[in-house]
């Protein structure tokens, strides 16, 4: 029975966590191996759950995101978790409950670039007052930075997507491959 490594990835809104795990998903899929992405974003979207964005919502976001994790481990050799996950207490909770084949993955990104970019336009509206607790840039909702990641990436530049993917990429072939799921 296959017994998923699980690489959580962890970073501010709009550092590229979710680019990365397609980018990740897509080449690891032509290697034959069965790959599933369960983005926190989605959980939230497709789940029939209330859920806001204030700490305690997103503590009980990420731990029912782990949940998951553990449900279709049997299914798939690797699962790739996008996810802000801002707090240091449920990152451990996490690593507790999904370890050994388990990964933290750091996806930095300084303020600059992810006001810049803003995909879903966060920072703009936090700016402009709309969002008062964003993750990260308000002071009422602090993001943890990881100090027990194993694997980091800055994607602060936006010029080096390419290199933040293969960097990525190759992070997650030689953990699965050293692990002994493969072996």
């Amino acid at each position: 029975m296959k017994k998923a490594t699980i690489f959580w990835c962890t970073g501010m809104s709009g550092a590229g966590k979710s680019t990365l795990a397609s980018y990740a998903f897509d080449k690891l899929k032509e290697r034959g191996l069965q790959v599933y992405i369960l983005d926190g974003d989605v959980v939230r979207e497709n789940y029939d759950i209330q859920l806001g964005f204030g700490r305690e919502d997103v503590e009980r976001n990420n731990l029912n995101v782990a949940r998951l994790c553990e449900i279709e481990r049997g299914n798939y050799d690797i699962i790739i978790v996008p996810i802000i996950s801002p707090i240091d207490t449920v990152r451990l909770a996490v690593r507790k409950l999904l370890s050994p084949e388990y990964y933290l993955i750091y996806i930095e990104a300084n303020i600059d670039s992810l006001r810049k970019r803003d995909p879903k336009g966060l920072y703009e509206k936090a700016e402009k007052g709309e969002i008062l607790d964003l993750i990260g840039y308000s002071d009422s909702n602090p993001y943890h930075i990881p100090t027990d990641a194993d694997f980091v990436i800055d994607t602060s530049n936006s010029h080096e997507v390419e290199k933040s993917k293969k960097k990525f990429l190759n992070f997650l072939l030689k953990s699965v491959i050293a692990s002994d799921t493969f072996l």
